[in-house]
């Protein structure tokens, strides 16, 4: 495929990611939350489970406290929930909820029209 069909497929792709972003089921995301949720997703990905407090770590130009007021945010959207570890209960994880695994299908889907157009 030549680089302008990868840059054209691309460009779709945000066209169609932000029209999901604006639809009536969006989760309402800022910038940041957006690349919260988008780094925990590609922990999670890779099976880690990631505690509240390497939460800040994945987003290091970003001071501790407003993670954490995001973390908040994206709970109270119902796109993350916190469980306590079994082991030690002084720790807790963020884990993803059905309505992070649905935003992330869909924006999935958005990426299969934009290459098959």
């Amino acid at each position: 495929m030549p680089a302008s069909q990868h840059s054209l497929t691309y460009v779709k792709f945000l066209h169609l990611a932000d029209a999901l972003r604006q639809g009536p089921s969006a989760p309402g995301l800022d910038s940041l939350e957006e690349r919260l949720l988008n780094s925990l997703a590609a922990a999670w990905h890779t099976g880690r489970r990631i505690k509240v407090l390497e939460v800040a770590r994945l987003l290091p130009d970003t001071s501790e406290r407003t993670i954490f007021r995001r973390l908040k945010t994206l709970e109270d959207k119902g796109l993350i929930t916190f469980m306590t570890d079994p082991q030690d209960h002084r720790v807790r994880h963020v884990l993803p909820t059905p309505k992070t695994d649905a935003y992330f299908a869909s924006l999935g889907e958005c990426l299969s029209l934009a290459q098959q157009a």
